[in-house]
C-alpha cells in the first residue's frame, strides 16, 4: 500500500466504483467521491470516518484522516467486500 499525502490534492478518481455503498443492514454508508476522498456514516452518525482512498483494479485502499489504514476488494460492480462487511452499490 502506497501512503497518500494528506496536504497534497490528489486528481480525480477514474474507475467505475464511485457513489455510495451501503451495508446489506443499512447501518454503514460510505461514499467514494470522484476526487478520491471518502465520507462513512455509521447508523446516525454523519460523516464517522473520512479520508483519503486509491483504488487498483479490483482493491480499494484507505487512509483515514486519523491515520487508520484498511482495504477491500470489489467483487463486481456492485458489490464490495471490506473490514469483514459486504457493501452494495446504491442504485
Amino acid at each position: 500500500m502506497t501512503r497518500l499525502d494528506p496536504v497534497q490534492p490528489q486528481p480525480a478518481q477514474i474507475h467505475p466504483y464511485v457513489g455510495m455503498w451501503v451495508t446489506t443492514d443499512g447501518l454503514i454508508r460510505q461514499e467514494l467521491l470522484p476526487n478520491g476522498r471518502y465520507d462513512e456514516a455509521r447508523g446516525a452518525r454523519r460523516s464517522a470516518y473520512q479520508g483519503r482512498y486509491e483504488v487498483i483494479g479490483r482493491e480499494i485502499f484507505y487512509w483515514d484522516d486519523t491515520g487508520f489504514t484498511a482495504d477491500g476488494i470489489f467483487v463486481d460492480q456492485d458489490t464490495l467486500h471490506h473490514g469483514g462487511m459486504v457493501f452494495l452499490r446504491e442504485k
